[in-house]
């Protein structure tokens, strides 16, 4: 590989880990953006929802004060008839006695009452108006309640301050004593003073039962709701008066928001809190579903990068394996050729005569053929297996028989090579398995040719034979240079070596070990590699044992 070449590869790797950086921080940058925007849509949506069920809670405060209002609005215009109509006998202008029987109907009023201005209800034995409904006219009396000179004591000084101001437009004015009673101060705007004072006493039960109770069940449904529940609350007693779901005990912690009564009921706030709003939960259950959905669609991107980043750099390392595997390859396949060529042109042009110079080049002629007859073995052997072609003609074979027939044949050859061999075995065992005889002759052809090739100092080989239950094992044991652990995941891959000196000063393809791994597998077996960097390697392959009468059926 030249200068150039590898400078262009240089750049080509840098770009793509620049571009694999670039991809992950947009898919992150984007993943952030949109769940933000999840976020704050959520948040939105929320907070809508809390708006729309404060502006319910709203509407209903408003309807109850015009409900409470609306009947004591005719009392409001009256000009002078209080004055005139209300003497010592008690009667009434067909007006005003009118106004007080429907203000006597009213569920939301008990009791009415009139006070003159020059008379003071807190005083014992003071003497005001009652409205007797079934006689239907002003009594004097002087049993009435406290409520009454709470609120007359309300109102007189509302309406002192307005005769004070001298800005008098209204011919009354309105003050309530919190829930339990309305006061009307009439005035006299023509001579700037004050007429007298009515006094409503309020029925609390009716309103909380007839009106406000039923608007909170209207406006946010009963005890099947667990979204928004509203509480109406006396604050100054701490008593929950109504509520729209009763299963829930109120509390301090869970409110939300509190609504007031504009203007009177200053005792009581509608306090709401929003548990699980129904809207807010279905849009909760689609943020949930956003996020898985995004999550899996982040993970995919960023997998899918990952893996045509990975599947690029593995590509890449294949293609130099591959480059490398070819020049190595071309150069073993032109040294025994050359050889041949040299011997037969030697022969053929009769320059060698003599019996022993031609048995030499014979030799050498048969040597480098089968040399050459092996590599292209292994060749066709891996193109065989990556085009799904690989045919395996198993029997059942005594795995140990099988091992002798491979050592007879080659123990010549391992001792030309100065190795020593270790064979051990169990005595009295049948190794019987089902397997090709010739892929377990090329296993151990590879794995012995590893063994020699790659022991420098201590040249010994160990074989072993044994077996448990249901399994017969073989390991292929030497002294050479071992595998360090970071590269023992990589070595049944074609084309793969090991960066070791001595391994990068040996002749080799890298498709021994992905041979061996190939025919293992095809033969139903497995095997394993145990390695110490320095002090050797061992393989050991693994075959299921065959019973009695798996043998008795396969024969």
């Amino acid at each position: 590989m030249n200068f150039i070449t590898a400078k262009k590869i240089g750049r080509n790797r840098l770009l793509r880990w620049i571009l694999l950086m670039l991809g992950l921080v947009a898919i992150i940058a984007l993943t952030g953006m949109n769940v933000f925007s999840l976020y704050d849509i959520r948040e939105r949506v929320t907070e809508s929802e809390s708006e729309r069920q404060l502006k319910k809670a709203e509407e209903i405060t408003t309807l109850v004060q015009s409900e409470i209002y609306q009947p004591f609005t005719k009392l409001l215009n009256i000009d002078n008839q209080a004055e005139e109509s209300l003497q010592d006998d008690g009667s009434l202008s067909k007006t005003l006695e009118k106004i007080f029987i429907d203000l006597a109907d009213n569920p939301y009023t008990s009791s009415i009452y009139y006070t003159p201005a020059s008379k003071d209800p807190c005083e014992a034995g003071t003497s005001i108006y009652y409205f007797n409904q079934s006689d239907r006219k002003m009594e004097t009396t002087q049993d009435y309640s406290s409520l009454v000179c709470d609120g007359v004591g309300l109102i007189r000084s509302a309406t002192r301050i307005q005769i004070n101001n001298f800005d008098l437009r209204w011919r009354s004015m309105i003050e309530f004593d919190a829930h339990r009673s309305m006061n009307i101060g009439l005035i006299n705007l023509t001579e700037n003073r004050v007429i007298g004072y009515f006094t409503f006493i309020l029925n609390q039960e009716a309103i909380v039962e007839k009106l406000i109770a039923p608007l909170i069940y209207e406006y946010f449904g009963g005890i099947e709701n667990d979204g928004t529940i509203v509480w109406l609350h006396d604050h100054r007693k701490d008593v929950v008066l109504a509520s729209n779901n009763s299963s829930v005990d109120f509390s301090v912690d869970l409110v939300d928001n509190r609504v007031r009564f504009p203007r009177f009921f200053s005792d009581w706030i509608l306090k709401v809190a929003f548990l699980n709003p129904p809207i807010t939960s279905a849009y909760q259950d689609t943020f949930r579903k956003n996020i898985i959905v995004l999550g899996f669609a982040v993970l995919f991107l960023v997998g899918s990068l990952l893996f045509m980043f990975y599947t690029a750099q593995k590509e890449r390392e294949l293609s130099m394996r591959q480059a490398g595997f070819l020049a190595n390859v071309t150069h073993e396949l032109k040294t025994p050729l050359a050889v041949m060529q040299a011997a037969g042109e030697n022969i053929s042009d009769g320059r060698v005569t003599e019996p022993v110079r031609l048995k030499k080049y014979g030799a050498h002629i048969y040597d480098e053929s089968i040399r050459l007859r092996k590599m292209i073995e292994k060749l066709l052997d891996v193109a065989k297996y990556d085009a799904g072609q690989t045919l395996v003609n198993q029997k059942t074979h005594d795995l140990k028989v099988l091992v002798d027939s491979y050592l007879e044949e080659n123990s010549e050859f391992i001792e030309s090579k100065q190795f020593e061999l270790e064979y051990s075995f169990e005595n009295n065992t049948d190794f019987m398995i089902w397997v090709d005889s010739d892929s377990i002759d090329t296993i151990l052809g590879n794995l012995i040719e590893n063994a020699i090739k790659y022991s420098s100092v201590t040249k010994k080989i160990e074989l072993k034979l044994f077996e448990d239950d249901a399994q017969v094992k073989l390991s292929v044991r030497d002294y050479g240079v071992g595998i360090k652990k970071s590269e023992l995941k990589n070595i049944f891959k074609k084309f793969y070596r090991v960066e070791e000196s001595l391994v990068a000063k040996t002749k080799g393809h890298g498709l021994g070990l992905s041979i061996v791994r190939n025919l293992v597998l095809l033969n139903g077996g497995d095997i394993t590699v145990d390695s110490e960097y320095g002090s050797g390697t061992t393989f050991t392959l693994t075959f299921p044992k065959l019973n009695p009468e798996e043998i008795k059926n396969y024969s």
